[in-house]
């Protein structure tokens, strides 16, 4: 649910104009989440429906927060993917790079709600999910080079062609920011040694690493926070970021900035939505060049607001809220 006004209610609005703050590319689809909570999907009768998928959900964080963004994914042809890219441009993302595979389902992913730390997911992308159709020479390959920030996933570099996309969005950046958001999706993949050596190449290309305990093992094969950011630098990136759950976030950067910041306070509704909202409010702080802890805690904070709301990409807080919840030391 919107809390506030949209301070963005038309992406195209300043169409062609500086580039764009953020362009995200990756996953989408329609999230269906019950309307009960403590009840198995067996027994659950009533849904919400919402925009999902964590480079789309990543891109409404950032919107929310007053960037211009942009993002690069696929739908059906069919009224979810209709249903999505009108949720995108109500948003004020701008969808242009949003196109249609034919032959192919916009994905449905359902979930179970047990609080505080119980959120099963059930994925529907088959027989393939469009999003995974991304093609190297359908891409803007200007628009992603120009992008002050550009952010892509894991679970992109999962099968081709959206793999060969993905590399070469991020060989096509020269200067900006990368971030590669390590997304590890263990049903997307036959093995984890499949996915190690892709993962090293987009390392390469990318500025800053974000991932939990269980993704930065992927990456690197170390799961302690400190020494897997380290790798995580060793690899090349210039910011690590290790997220850990009760344990709060690790930050480490190349010149030697650490940040340690524990988690804000909240009773936790639905923790699904909570890494993409770190993940957009993460782009935010870097674009504004706060010093890392703060980065780190505003990014913290964003991610607890909607930790304590069921949905994820309509709970992506505004700034204000952000603020409160900084303020207050919790979030109420």
């Amino acid at each position: 649910m919107c809390r506030v006004t949209d301070p963005h209610p038309d992406p195209h609005a300043d169409a062609g104009a500086d580039p764009y703050d953020v362009i995200t590319m990756g996953r989408i689809g329609v999230d269906l989440y019950p309307l009960q909570t403590g009840v198995p999907l067996s027994q659950v009768t009533t849904f919400g429906k919402f925009l999902g998928g964590s480079a789309s959900n990543v891109a409404v964080a950032a919107a929310r927060l007053g960037r211009r963004v942009g993002v690069v994914t696929r739908t059906g042809q069919d009224p979810f993917g209709a249903y999505l890219r009108g949720q995108l441009r109500a948003f004020g993302v701008d969808e242009r790079w949003v196109t249609e595979v034919p032959d192919l389902p916009t994905p449905v992913t359902f979930c179970e709600v047990f609080p505080p730390d119980d959120f099963p997911l059930y994925f529907y992308r088959l027989p393939k999910a469009p999003d995974l159709e991304i093609r190297a020479d359908e891409l803007d390959l200007g628009a992603i080079a120009a992008a002050r920030i550009f952010w892509v996933t894991g679970t992109g570099l999962s099968e081709e062609p959206s793999r060969a996309a993905t590399l070469a969005a991020l060989a096509a950046r020269t200067g900006g920011t990368t971030v590669f958001d390590l997304d590890w999706r263990p049903m997307f993949w036959r093995d984890p040694e499949e996915a190690r050596p892709h993962y090293a190449a987009a390392l390469r290309h990318a500025t800053v690493a974000v991932g939990n305990v269980d993704e930065v093992e992927i990456a690197t094969g170390v799961r302690e926070p400190r020494a897997a950011a380290e790798a995580l630098l060793a690899a090349g990136v210039e910011l690590a970021v290790v997220k850990q759950g009760p344990k709060g976030v690790l930050a480490m950067d190349r010149a030697g900035a650490v940040a340690q910041v524990p988690p804000l306070p909240v009773s936790v509704v639905n923790g699904l939505g909570a890494g993409d909202a770190f993940g957009g409010a993460l782009c935010h702080g870097l674009l504004a060049g706060w010093e890392l802890a703060r980065v780190i805690r505003y990014a913290n904070a964003a991610g607890a607001i909607v930790a304590s709301r069921l949905e994820c990409s309509s709970a992506m807080p505004y700034a204000a809220e952000v603020e409160a919840a900084l303020e207050a030391g919790a979030v109420r």
